[in-house]
């Protein structure tokens, strides 16, 4: 059995990177990662833009300016204005050439076809000048950024329909158990749905990647050997949900020995997700988790996550870790590193109740994961832990 940080060692020695790259719809981008600098094909803003809802102002001596007319958002007009002048303008809408700063429209009075401002306007007064966010030509973002939500904002707004990025991996997900019963049909007594499928999906999709394969495997070792042997052929990476312990109904160590996965490694020194199996046969990547939910997911925040960064040649690979104080004591006397469900909340770190590995309603609470190593036994309230901060937290 070797540590965790043996193991994320073990991993990152193992990880790969893949060359080949791709163009993806930006619609469809989401979690991928840039293969090359986002270079801006324009500025933004393009052109000088009211930030404010208000008057378009030709500035001179006096607080007194004749109202000449009006520029909605969309307009393509440019009205001349002479000193003193001044055109009705809203958020976001063209500011005419001729005008030199935007009063906001709290700030005035109108009388009939004349404004009174209540304090002098300076030039350039709410107004976004060409270039002020993203200026064209410039480096936005650099390779092996990970596209989030904000990114497919700015990507629409730069007017791109598509984004180079690194080939996502062909991922298989296979499930084992006979006690496993898919959602919508009848409980037999000894039987439970079966969750962890979609529980891997989800947490793959949120890193981009969307050809995922689902397989589901009876106790039964040949079968397990046959199934197991076509997903290596024909994915990039296949995490296996169960079967990994020693049971006498656990058989997918032994069928992963008979098809010659190579194991880097078995059984990491932690709590939840002792029995986890990483293995590699030529380009394909094998995970066995844990069964029970709890377990499957924090090993693929740790582990499996950090793997597809890697591969995918993500600058920031891994979870984001900080330093944060326990919000209440928290002793560690099992002997193993622990993972625990926990929420940050007011700059503190709050252990969830509801721990046990099968358990998700604390997962489906928390927003980080409290890191405590296997040593550190006392861990008394304000004492600083390393909280990993998860991507979809509440």
């Amino acid at each position: 059995m070797i540590s965790v940080e043996e193991a994320i060692a073990l991993v990152t020695q193992h990880a790969q990177a893949k060359s080949e790259t791709e163009f993806v719809s930006v619609d469809k981008s989401l979690g991928k990662t840039l293969a090359a600098d986002l270079i801006a094909p324009l500025s933004l803003p393009s052109f000088r833009q009211s930030s404010m809802d208000g008057y378009a102002l030709n500035l001179h001596d006096s607080n007194s300016y004749s109202l000449t007319g009006e520029v909605k958002a969309g307009d393509a007009s440019n009205p001349s204005l002479q000193p003193g002048e001044a055109v009705r303008i809203f958020t976001g809408a063209k500011v005419p050439d001729s005008s030199n700063a935007v009063v906001i429209q709290e700030r005035v009075t109108k009388d009939g076809d004349k404004i009174i401002l209540e304090i002098q306007s300076k030039i350039g007064d709410n107004i976004r000048q060409i270039g002020e966010q993203i200026a064209e030509g410039i480096t936005c973002l650099p390779k092996g950024h990970q596209i989030n939500a904000s990114t497919i904002g700015l990507l629409k707004s730069l007017g791109m329909a598509e984004v180079k990025v690194k080939k996502s991996l062909r991922a298989a997900v296979v499930v084992t158990g006979n006690e496993l019963v898919e959602v919508g049909q009848s409980l037999e007594e000894g039987q439970i749905y079966e969750s962890n499928s979609a529980v891997i999906a989800s947490a793959l999709s949120t890193k981009g990647i969307q050809d995922i394969t689902h397989i589901k495997i009876k106790d039964n070792l040949q079968d397990t050997i046959s199934q197991l042997g076509d997903a290596l052929e024909q994915n990039d990476l296949l995490l296996i949900s169960g079967g990994i312990s020693v049971g006498d109904y656990d058989f997918v160590g032994k069928a992963l020995q008979e098809l010659k996965v190579e194991q880097v490694f078995y059984k990491v020194l932690q709590k939840p997700g002792k029995p986890l199996f990483f293995g590699k046969r030529e380009n394909t990547y094998v995970f066995a988790l844990p069964g029970n939910p709890a377990s499957t997911l924090t090993c693929f925040y740790i582990y499996v996550n950090l793997l597809i960064d890697l591969i995918s040649e993500n600058s920031d690979p891994g979870l984001l870790r900080v330093k944060l104080p326990l919000a209440a004591d928290y002793p560690n006397p099992v002997g193993r590193a622990l993972f625990l469900k926990a929420k940050v909340k007011d700059s503190k770190v709050e252990i969830l109740d509801h721990q046990a590995s099968s358990t998700m309603i604390s997962f489906a609470e928390a927003n980080a994961l409290a890191y405590i190593p296997t040593d550190q036994k006392e861990n008394p309230a304000g004492s600083l832990i390393e909280t990993i901060l998860l991507p979809y937290g509440s």
